[in-house]
């Protein structure tokens, strides 16, 4: 009978040691995922602080442009309306932060093809300047959303490992979402002259 609570006692004493090492690491990799969105988040927010910057100066060239600026201006302002909160990365929050951004992307392309139809803004410093900004830019997002992914991988691979999915059955750690391709994206766009 002694035997038998020693072992109890010693198979508790290990399980609350175990569990309070893989919470912590749970802890330590879901705040990992938190501050790579945050990171993402910060790339995104450069891209929407430019445009207004960029749709001015091309507004000075182009006024009859009018529709274009305006679908740019609302694509900006729809794509920083959608929030996600780190807890809640799931792929739905994800995907639906991804389209906003995605019209955006698609709004900025038709703004930059402004520049073909007007040689004058083409040469405009201001707006070369503005276009190199935000090619770095959109870079700096490519190169977020991967290292997310990374993060989310890492993370979701833990708490799928065991004996960690019990514990984060029990604390309520859950996966994460990740970036995807952008649907068609697979397909290279052609170019034709």
């Amino acid at each position: 009978m002694k035997t038998f609570k020693i072992t109890l006692i010693l198979a508790l004493f290990v399980s609350v040691f175990m569990s309070s090492c893989s919470y912590n690491t749970m802890v330590e990799k879901q705040e990992a995922v938190s501050s790579q969105w945050g990171q993402v988040q910060t790339a995104y927010q450069r891209r929407a602080d430019l445009i207004p910057n960029l749709v001015n100066t091309v507004k000075g060239y182009a006024s009859h442009e009018q529709e274009t600026l305006t679908a740019v201006t609302e694509a900006r302002a729809r794509a920083t309306q959608v929030t996600v909160n780190p807890e809640d990365l799931t792929e739905e929050n994800i995907q639906r932060f991804q389209e906003a951004q995605g019209q955006l992307s698609t709004a900025i392309g038709r703004l930059l093809m402004v520049q073909e139809q007007y040689p004058d803004l083409k040469a405009n410093q201001n707006f070369m300047a503005l276009q190199d900004e935000l090619a770095g830019t959109e870079n700096r997002i490519s190169v977020e959303r991967n290292k997310f992914n990374t993060v989310v991988q890492d993370y979701n691979g833990y708490i799928r490992k065991f004996p960690q999915v019990i514990y984060a059955g029990w604390f309520g750690f859950e996966k994460k979402g990740y970036f995807e391709a952008d649907p068609g994206s697979q397909t290279a766009p052609q170019v034709q002259f």
